[in-house]
């Protein structure tokens, strides 16, 4: 199983994912211990919150065996539903509906919204139902952003895990592709993207070669 969360970091740059998740490699900046600190309310798993017909469900765990990944859903809104699916332990039927925290603005690639979808597939093997969408909620803009998770998002998720099983079963990490991203990357010095961005050892070899001639 890979851990869901590692999309977002493959969406973001393959090498990121790899150093991660098949290296093991890992080092903290500001925005990481930000992130993590911002995360904490909504993984609280002892919060059960019930308001009317809603229930409120934090860090609660998700797996798909047949996308072959596990992790954890920051919250995850019930409301009820007659069309639901049944919750152990509640009366009634209950329609699911994830929520990701994440403690900047919106992106403009598709991560985030990868990420959710991927929880949402989850969500859908394990209850048995359909989840036509969630929503995405910023930490500078205080405002939630919704994603319909349509044929093509769902099939760019399951393409790009399919990427990483194969990956991860070689287990190898690909070369750095800079970017103005590689600045704001808390792995910037185990990655070093600018001594990998070129491979020199060719033209220091002729060079060699061209100097005893």
């Amino acid at each position: 199983m890979l851990q869901l969360s590692g999309l977002q970091h493959f969406e973001f740059c393959r090498r990121q994912w790899a150093l991660i998740h098949i290296e093991n490699q890992w080092q903290d900046n500001l925005r990481t211990v930000d992130g993590d600190i911002f995360h904490r309310h909504a993984h609280n798993t002892e919060q059960r919150e019930r308001r009317g017909n809603t229930l409120t469900i934090r860090g609660l765990s998700v797996v798909s065996h047949s996308l072959g990944i596990s992790g954890q859903c920051d919250v995850v809104e019930f409301y009820r539903d007659p069309d639901g699916v049944t919750l152990h332990g509640e009366d009634g039927l209950w329609r699911p509906y994830p929520v990701e925290y994440k403690r900047g603005s919106p992106k403009e690639n598709k991560a985030d919204a990868l990420q959710l979808c991927a929880q949402a597939m989850c969500l859908e093997e394990m209850l048995c139902c359909s989840i036509p969408e969630g929503s995405l909620f910023y930490g500078e803009t205080k405002r939630r952003q919704k994603v319909a998770f349509d044929e093509q998002l769902r099939s760019d998720v399951s393409k790009k895990l399919e990427e990483m099983h194969m990956l991860y079963r070689r287990g190898y990490t690909p070369k750095v592709k800079t970017s103005k991203s590689c600045n704001a990357c808390s792995l910037k010095e185990i990655c070093l993207p600018v001594l990998l961005r070129e491979d020199r050892s060719a033209k220091y070899l002729k060079e060699a070669l061209e100097d005893k001639l």
